[in-house]
C-alpha cells in the first residue's frame, strides 16, 4: 500500500489549539467495523455504550516537563527539548537552533521568564539523526529539578511559545491516572476520562488494566517512505505489570471485551502477542512494531482513540483496526474522518474521540 493511501483533507480550523471545557465534554463517534456504521455522541456517555465486564486497557505514562530553555556564554537562547534517557542525568535532545550548539558547548537552564537557574547541560555528542546528547549539571535528579522551569512537550501543530505555556496545558496536557515519568507526548485517548467517569465505569462493572509506554518523539515525526513496507518505525519503552497480565489473561479466557485506550496501548498488548503465544506474560521491553492494513489483533478487541493527522502511522494502525484481517478498513476509516469533518468534531491531540467496536 501507499503512504498517500491515508491521506485526507483536513480544514486547519479543525485542528483543536485549546481542551474542551470538561475533559469529558469531547464529542465520540462510536463505529461499528463490522455493520460499517456510526452513530455521534458523547464522551461522557461512555458508560451507556460500554458493557459490564468490559476491561479498559490504560496508558499510565506520565507526561514530564520535556521544553527547556538553555543560555549560552554568549546570551543567545537555544531551545530543548528532552528525548529520551540515555543514562543518569544524561539525555538525547533536539536543539533549536542546532548549529548554535556544537559539542563541548555548555548551557545554563533558564525558567520561562529569563531566570538563570543552577542547572546546566554540556553537549556531549550528536548522532546521524541530529540528536544532541546532553549531559546535566547541578541536580541529582533532573526530572524532579525541571518541574518549576520546564514546560509541556506540545505537538507542533498547537500554537504556542514557549513563555505562553500555562497551567491549563500543564493539567491537561496530562492524563488523571497518570503515573509513570517518561512521556514527551500525551497518550492523548486518555485525555477524556476523569475521575468521575472512571469511577462511573466501575460502577458499570468495567475493569481497567493499566500498561506502561513512553511515547516518544516519533510519534510526531512524518512518513517519508512511499510504501508502507519501507517505512522504519520508531522504537518505545514499555511495560507490563504481572498484575495487569493477569486480568488481560482473565479477560480474554472469559470472553469478555479488552478495550484500548489509545493506539500506545494497543502496541503494547500486540506487541507481547506476536511475540510469543499463548497468555500475556509480564515484560519491560521496547517495541517497534508497525500495524497498518492488513492485521491481525490477537488481544485488542475494541480501541478507544482520538483523530489523526494524514498519512500518519497512527492513521494505518486505527485503519487496520476498522478491519482486521483486511485491506479494506482504510476505506472506511476516512468515510468516518470524511463525516467528523462534516460535523465539525476537533483533530488531533486536544480533539474530539472515537470508539470502534
Amino acid at each position: 500500500m501507499q503512504v498517500s493511501d491515508f491521506d485526507f483533507d483536513l480544514p486547519p480550523e479543525l485542528i483543536a489549539q485549546e481542551p474542551a471545557g470538561r475533559r469529558d465534554a469531547s464529542r465520540l463517534l462510536t463505529l461499528d467495523r463490522a455493520a460499517r456504521t456510526w452513530r455521534h455522541s458523547h464522551f461522557a456517555a461512555l458508560p451507556d455504550l460500554l458493557r459490564e465486564g468490559d476491561l479498559l486497557v490504560l496508558n499510565n505514562s506520565r507526561v514530564i516537563p520535556a521544553r527547556l530553555n538553555g543560555v549560552k556564554e554568549t546570551g543567545a537562547v537555544i531551545e530543548i527539548l528532552l528525548i529520551e534517557e540515555s543514562a543518569p542525568q544524561e539525555w538525547w535532545c533536539l536543539l533549536k537552533p542546532g548549529k548554535r550548539a556544537k559539542p563541548g558547548t555548555e548551557l545554563r537552564l533558564c525558567a520561562p521568564d529569563g531566570q538563570l537557574t543552577d542547572l546546566a547541560a554540556l553537549v556531549a555528542d550528536k548522532n546521524t539523526d541530529g540528536h544532541y546528547l546532553l549531559q546535566f549539571r547541578g541536580t541529582d535528579n533532573l526530572l524532579e529539578a525541571i518541574q518549576s522551569i520546564g514546560q509541556p512537550p506540545l505537538p507542533p501543530y498547537i500554537r504556542r511559545d514557549f513563555n505562553q505555556t500555562d497551567n491549563t496545558d500543564k493539567t491537561r496536557y496530562q492524563t488523571v491516572y497518570a503515573s509513570a515519568p517518561g512521556s514527551v507526548a500525551a497518550p492523548t485517548a486518555g485525555l477524556h476520562f476523569t475521575g468521575d467517569l472512571l469511577d462511573a465505569l466501575r460502577l458499570k462493572g468495567v475493569e481497567t488494566a493499566e500498561v506502561t509506554l513512553h511515547v516518544g518523539l516519533g510519534t510526531f515525526l512524518p512518513v517519508k517512505a512511499d510504501r508502507l513496507e519501507d517505512h522504519k518505525m520508531h522504537s518505545e519503552r514499555f511495560s507490563l505489570s504481572s498484575e495487569s497480565a493477569e486480568a488481560i489473561n482473565r479477560a480474554k479466557t472469559e470472553g469478555r471485551r479488552v478495550i484500548a485506550v489509545g493506539t500506545t496501548s494497543v502496541r503494547v498488548l500486540e506487541s507481547l502477542a506476536r511475540q510469543s503465544p499463548g497468555p500475556l506474560q509480564p515484560a519491560t521491553s521496547r517495541t517497534d512494531i508497525f500495524i497498518h492494513p492488513p492485521a491481525e489483533f490477537r488481544i485488542v478487541d475494541a480501541l478507544i482513540t482520538n483523530f489523526h493527522l494524514p498519512k500518519s502511522t497512527l492513521l494505518m494502525l486505527v485503519s487496520a483496526f476498522a478491519a482486521p484481517g483486511g485491506s479494506d478498513g482504510r476505506e472506511f476509516m476516512l468515510a468516518a474522518y470524511a463525516e467528523a469533518i462534516r460535523e465539525k468534531y476537533r483533530f488531533f491531540s486536544y480533539g474530539d474521540a472515537m470508539l470502534i467496536e
